[in-house]
């Protein structure tokens, strides 16, 4: 039997609740990375300075669980 949409939005709420804390984690732990990859670009000192830091001091946002579940039910009603 098919699953509702309601079941299908339910089930993708919960799976991303659950993985919020990992998705900051991850994010926070790329830091190193996106300065690194920033500082390949072919942006002046004080440009990347300015980046660095900005994102030193960056916190993620967090997972928004009401917006992922509007911006699914519009991609899957299409």
């Amino acid at each position: 039997m098919a699953k509702s949409l309601e079941e299908m939005a339910a089930k993708g709420r919960r799976k991303l609740s659950a993985k919020a804390g990992v998705i900051a984690s991850n994010w926070s732990a790329a830091k190193s990375t996106m300065t690194t990859e920033y500082g390949a670009l072919p942006f002046g000192p004080s440009t990347k300075a300015a980046y660095n830091a900005s994102i030193s001091v960056a916190q993620h946002p967090g997972v928004d669980v009401d917006k992922w579940e509007r911006k699914w039910r519009a991609g899957v009603t299409r």
